[in-house]
């Protein structure tokens, strides 16, 4: 069983008026028309009536038009309509595709609910839900939100009421969300906003509004009181435009709330003061009373189809009525078959309406063309455009195309609609005798290879035969392709598309096998091998695997010959490949990469170049040092070489080959190569490198520091030998929080271990999976031995003992704030033993630990150690000037932080001054610079310390004595260098990155004095450690400085060359080509005179630069200068009518001349004495041959200038010639301005004329009928 809801026939109308358009009248004038002006309505037609556009955000407004109705049956249908002006996606072309689709879907997955979507004839969208009411009610939220477009309004309540509106654990609000299918926002309690945002679609803000102000009128202190009036009377209470009921609101201050059309209630909500809530009660129903007793009823039957013109667009028409006639027309609702429209008022007014009903049923058409359904898209045209030039004409006319049905459906006014009709038939006239269409049978598998890489077989088909192709999608498994267009080129796609289908039945498909390593570099940058390998096999088509797959399978398709040629060629491709992917790694010290890669990336260019290799260098922040080779062997061995012999030359770097047999080179190198890093960490980093394994060479080299080379050598022959003569190995397992325990601090106890036994003792790094593994590696007997000891430490850790210990509560605190972090530390340091504190408030010393043996008696005595500490402790002071204190402290105070970790002192600096008084004239203080003695000399004793210079150090004596000379160790230190006043803008850099490179490099400060001081002096605060350092820096940079002011010195050369101007184009050459070249050929600037500058000579030409190269940049010149010396220069008659053909499109014609003929020529321009003057320069006999041939060119081009110019005596003389009668002007009749006009003219001052655009205007909420 299911119910199916009822859109009432206020819905009807909203959803109907998108359909009905602006009524314009269109006025064509044709050639005997023209003598009488247009009107000026018919000029200017004025806008629509403004009722029109005041739509109210708060009316109702879409489809849930209907309280579901309680039923018993678990599921439940909903059917309604979403209007074409409230669609959000209105993409007509792929109905059922696209983000609609995706989102219906996603609401389906979500909610349970079950949709079908369906296009109605006015393109509005009809869904209809299924599921559990739940569902359907969640659903029906959704789409509203997602599928139709959203309107917003406000309601303002008392703030106390809030809390009714959201109800118990918020369930009253997500009930009303749910029932009027909006999102309500109440704003915070800690917001004075009274106002309540109502998000969702017109109809369900009207209703949600509505309920709202209901349940503020329940709570309201002030009278509510409620009167039941029949339905169809509310549009009388109301008036037209809710005028009326405005009026009454408006005069007695009292809230009256009507329910709106689609909320299927009688009684009408009065809220305000007694007296004032007494009047509007009494008025109201004093309208009901007398239209009760005045009104009547007519019943008329029109026809269903007409109903929505009499509703008129958005419910206007209704509106009309009641204003003009007192009438009220009740429609019945969209889905019920009743033809009965009932008209109520007054009798005398009654015939007016129904002349009124019966005009406006009657003004509109329903007609129909036929036309098969394919030719519907070509009526259509692209994007719409053949319709569009209808629908321009006659805006009034709608025209419905539906899908499958051979015929075209327009409604609209009677006239518009056969002038519509007549086109659409002529149009589907024309179609039909020059299009065609068919469909043939295709395999689906071979559609994609049909419609080719991004649609380039299927577009190159449609484009040569201008047809049009259409291919069932993957989803659907349909075979069937249908071919439209030109007969003629629908046969010769049809025979194109069938063949290439033959075709591909007649191909093969091939797996190759490649590493998926290799499929990157196949397929190459941005895809350009594999384009290559394409375009060589055009007719195979290649498919490699997806990354994620991690397959190695590569497919080829296409004939069975270009496929095998294609397999061979990849073939020789991944053996070329193969040959060239052998990769070494080369340990380089991380210092000299940049030397390896060069200036620019210089070197490393040059080795990969001249090596033909690949190579990879670690990033600058990674830790790695292996830079990694690969090509072909011979070609990496070659670029190893010459790589370690760059090192080689930078430092003093030592490299020794050892002799160890090949067979013990596992062993040596150790699981995972642990026992060999552990030999190169020790030896300073050295790098150790073993032959390839299977190569059968026993040279083992070693690179690094020369004494850093000698012990590791040592080490590896040793351990060699170890091996050699009776290797032996024992690995034993401990919980890694025993490893710091067994190791000890600073590695004590585990050097103890290997020095009374000789075995080597190795642990596990962060980076080994097995944590509890730790090897010995010896001779037997040091290896049992060791084993022994090291088993009986653990056994002595794994043998869990439990003491305790007295402990002053007073200390308690000290061991467990910062989280325990003291407790942690010993848990660490004392293999994971567990020390617990009595509670906080409790009086008890008592103190447990819990662990091994050993671990807890070690732990005992650190605590005791601590509680000495804090026993015994200390005070100093240590006087540090204020100034420096931040300092002192370091980025975060972690300068600071290290010390008191150091000597485990506490350590407390003073509150600062703010604003100290020192002495009356306080001095400037720069970096560091004491600004006075600091001290006040009126109460304290010039000796002595200020209060906020003193820094208290509390611990241990000795330990507070460390901490003070650390401390004082961090005061910043200031020394003088002298540096050159010319030097100090270069030294601080553009924008200070100069200055500021050197003080980040060398931790410092450094104070360059200000420009108007003129000193040479350059104070450096900073660390005693740093200053010797920074100072050393900044000579090294004046250095530098003083060798680029003497290069510049030297640059400067001035040198100056005579020239005649003349020349001075040609030396600086088309575009600035020749003075370009001379200048980069010899590194100098040449300057050419300013020819605006009355005062410089114009014959001079300023060479900048060395002395030697402007030498040789003024040869260049004067070199340039004698030979166009040698030239000569004609002018010569050429007659202007030519100019332009000689010249060519763009000079092109004229360049090849002077290219050939070797000289130049140059065109009078626009506006010359004599434009038939043309200037040839160069050497006399190019000079010669160039103006024979432009004077044959002339003659040649004359011939047809003359021919030109003598047809153009028959030619009709231009439209612009032609006398033209004088303008009359822009007239029109019955204008406002003119006295014989009958209408009033505009009120200018009048907003209601002339309303502003940016203003919002008072909402108008409709009697009868939604509104949008």
């Amino acid at each position: 069983m299911s119910s199916v809801a009822v859109l009432t026939q206020e819905s009807f109308a909203e959803h109907r008026s998108g359909l009905v358009p602006q009524q314009i009248k269109v006025a064509t004038l044709n050639s005997e028309e023209e003598s009488d002006p247009p009107t000026y309505k018919d000029a200017f037609p004025p806008l629509p009536e403004k009722s029109a556009c005041l739509e109210n955000a708060q009316e109702p407004a879409g489809a849930w038009s209907n309280k579901i109705r309680p039923i018993k049956a678990s599921v439940i249908t909903q059917v309604f309509h979403v209007p074409l002006e409230e669609r959000k996606y209105k993409d007509m072309n792929q109905f059922g595709e696209g983000e609609q689709a995706k989102i219906c879907l996603e609401i389906m997955q979500r909610t349970g609910a079950h949709l079908e979507l369906s296009l109605a004839k006015d393109q509005g969208l009809s869904i209809m839900v299924s599921g559990k009411l739940d569902a359907v009610m969640k659903a029906r939220k959704d789409i509203v939100a997602r599928l139709q477009t959203q309107a917003s309004a406000t309601v303002a309540i008392p703030k106390e009421h809030h809390r009714f509106v959201i109800g118990k654990n918020g369930e009253k609000l997500q009930d009303l969300e749910l029932k009027t299918a909006t999102k309500i926002q109440i704003p915070r309690p800690d917001d004075a906003s009274n106002q309540i945002r109502i998000t969702g679609t017109k109809e369900g803000i009207e209703k949600a509004r509505h309920e709202v102000l209901l349940i503020s009128a329940e709570q309201d202190k002030r009278a509510v009181e409620r009167l039941e009036v029949e339905k169809a009377f509310h549009p009388f209470i109301a008036g037209p435009y809710n005028r009326l009921v405005g009026e009454i609101m408006q005069e007695t201050g009292t809230r009256i709330n009507i329910p709106p059309p689609s909320v299927n209630r009688t009684e009408i909500v009065f809220t305000g003061e007694k007296e004032q809530l007494a009047q509007a009660v009494a008025r109201i129903k004093k309208i009901y009373e007398e239209k009760k007793k005045k009104t009547t009823t007519i019943a008329v039957e029109v026809k269903k189809s007409q109903h929505k013109y009499v509703i008129g667009p958005k419910g206007n028409s209704l509106q009309e009525i009641l204003e003009r006639t007192g009438v009220s027309v009740e429609i019945p609702p969209s889905d019920s078959i009743s033809e009965t429209v009932i008209l109520r008022g007054e009798p005398e007014k009654l015939g007016q309406a129904l002349t009124e009903v019966y005009a406006k049923a009657n003004s509109f058409t329903v007609s129909s063309v036929s036309a098969p359904s394919w030719l519907h898209r070509f009526i259509i045209g692209k994007k719409g455009q053949n319709l569009a030039k209808i629908t321009q004409q006659m805006p009034k006319v709608h025209i419905e195309f539906t899908e499958g049905e051979d015929k075209i459906t327009l409604e609209g006014p009677t006239e518009d609609v056969n002038v519509a009709q007549e086109q659409i038939e002529a149009m589907v006239k024309d179609l039909i005798t020059r299009m065609d269409y068919v469909e043939i049978n295709v395999d689906h598998k071979f559609h994609r290879h049909l419609i080719g890489k991004s649609g380039a077989n299927i577009n190159r088909i449609k484009d040569q035969y201008k047809v049009s192709v259409r291919i069932p999608p993957d989803s659907e498994k349909s075979n069937l392709i249908r071919i439209e267009g030109d007969p003629q080129g629908v046969q010769q796609a049809k025979r194109e598309l069938l063949e290439l289908a033959s075709r591909m039945e007649n191909e093969r498909t091939k797996d190759l096998i490649i590493e998926q390593r290799f499929h990157r570099t196949i397929i190459g940058q941005k895809g350009e091998r594999i384009r290559e390998i394409r375009d060589k096999f055009p007719e195979v088509i290649i498919n490699f695997p997806d990354p994620a797959q991690k397959s190695d399978i590569v497919q080829l398709r296409g004939p069975k010959n270009e496929v095998e040629k294609c397999t061979k060629y990849m073939q020789k491709m991944v053996a070329d490949l193969v040959e060239n992917s052998y990769s070494i790694s080369v340990p380089i010290f991380k210092q000299f990469h940049k030397n390896i890669i060069g200036k620019g990336g210089a070197n490393i260019k040059k080795i990969r170049e001249e090596s033909n290799t690949k190579i990879d260098l670690p990033a600058e922040n990674s830790n790695s040092e292996t830079i990694v080779i690969t090509g072909k062997r011979a070609n990496c061995e070659a670029a190893r070489s010459r790589i370690l012999s760059i090192q080689k030359d930078l430092a003093n770097i030592a490299e020794v080959e050892v002799s160890i047999p090949a067979r013990l080179h596992n062993s040596l190198i150790g699981t995972k190569g642990r026992l060999i890093r552990s030999i190169m960490e020790e030896c300073g980093g050295v790098h150790i490198h073993f032959p390839v394994e299977g190569s059968g060479s026993d040279t083992v080299v070693i690179r690094g520091p020369a004494s850093d080379v000698e012990k590791a050598k040592k080490q590896l022959l040793h351990l060699a030998e170890e091996k050699q003569t009776k290797s032996f190995t024992v690995d034993i397992r401990a919980k890694p929080e025993y490893h710091k325990f067994l190791i000890g601090k600073g590695g004590g106890k585990i050097r103890k271990v290997r020095d009374n036994t000789g075995a080597r003792i190795i642990f596990p790094t962060a980076e080994d999976k097995d944590q509890d593994l730790i090897t010995i590696i010896g001779k037997e007997d040091a290896v049992r031995e060791a084993q022994k000891e090291l088993e009986a430490l653990i056994q002595n850790l794994d043998n869990v003992v439990e003491d305790c210990m007295l402990v002053d509560p007073k200390h308690h605190r000290h061991f467990v704030i910062r989280r325990g972090q003291v407790l942690r530390e010993i848990a660490e340091e004392y293999g994971g033993v567990m020390v617990s504190f009595p509670r906080s408030g409790t009086q008890s010393d008592k103190v447990t630990l819990k662990g091994a043996k050993d671990c807890v008696e070690a732990a005992k005595k650190r605590i005791q150690e601590i509680i000495e500490d804090l026993d015994a402790p200390v005070t100093i002071e240590c006087a540090i000037p204020q100034k420096f204190h931040r300092s002192v402290m370091g980025p975060k105070g972690s300068r600071i932080q290290q010390i008191t970790r150091d000597y485990n002192v506490q350590i407390k600096f003073p509150d600062r001054e703010e604003n100290p008084v020192h002495s009356v004239e306080p001095q400037v203080q720069e970096n560091g610079d004491d600004a006075g003695d600091g001290r006040d000399t009126k109460d304290t004793d010039p000796g002595s310390p200020r209060r906020c210079d003193i820094i208290i150090i509390s611990g241990r004596k000795e330990k507070c004595e460390a901490a003070k000379e650390a401390l004082e160790a961090l005061v910043p230190v200031t020394i003088e260098v002298e540096v050159p006043f010319d030097l100090h803008r270069y030294i601080i850099g553009q924008k200070g990155s100069g200055i500021r490179k050197m003080m980040d490099e060398f931790e410092v400060n450094i104070h360059v004095p200000a420009p108007e001081l003129q000193s040479d002096v350059i104070a450096i605060t900073g660390l005693a450690a740093n200053l010797d350092r920074a100072k050393a820096g900044l000579l090294e940079r004046v250095k530098e400085l003083q060798a680029e002011q003497e290069d510049r010195a030297l640059r400067s050369f001035k040198l100056s060359v005579t020239v005649d101007p003349k020349y001075h184009p040609k030396i600086i050459g088309r575009k600035g080509a020749v003075i370009t070249q001379i200048r980069l050929e010899h590194d100098v600037n040449i300057q050419f005179p300013d020819k605006d500058d009355g005062n410089q000579p114009q014959d001079q030409i300023t060479i900048t630069g060395y002395e030697k190269n402007t030498e040789a940049a003024r040869d260049a010149i004067l070199k340039i200068v004698g030979e166009l010396e040698q030239m000569v220069s004609e002018d010569v008659p050429l007659d202007h009518r030519v100019h332009a053909r000689i010249i060519g499109a763009r000079g092109k014609a004229i360049r090849k001349i002077m290219d050939e003929f070797k000289v130049d020529i140059r065109f009078p321009q626009s506006g010359a004495p004599d434009p038939n003057c043309v200037t040839v320069t160069g050497l006399p006999e190019n000079v010669e041959e160039a103006i024979d041939h432009i004077l044959n060119l002339e003659e040649e081009y004359l011939a047809d200038v003359v021919d030109s110019e003598a047809l153009q005596v028959y030619m009709k003389p231009p439209a612009h010639e032609e006398s033209k009668a004088p303008s009359k002007g822009f007239v029109v009749r019955d204008a406002p301005w003119t006295a014989s006009s009958s209408e009033k003219a505009p009120d200018m001052s009048s907003s209601e004329e002339f309303p502003s655009f940016g203003a919002q205007v008072a909402p108008k909420t409709l009697p009868w009928g939604p509104k949008r």
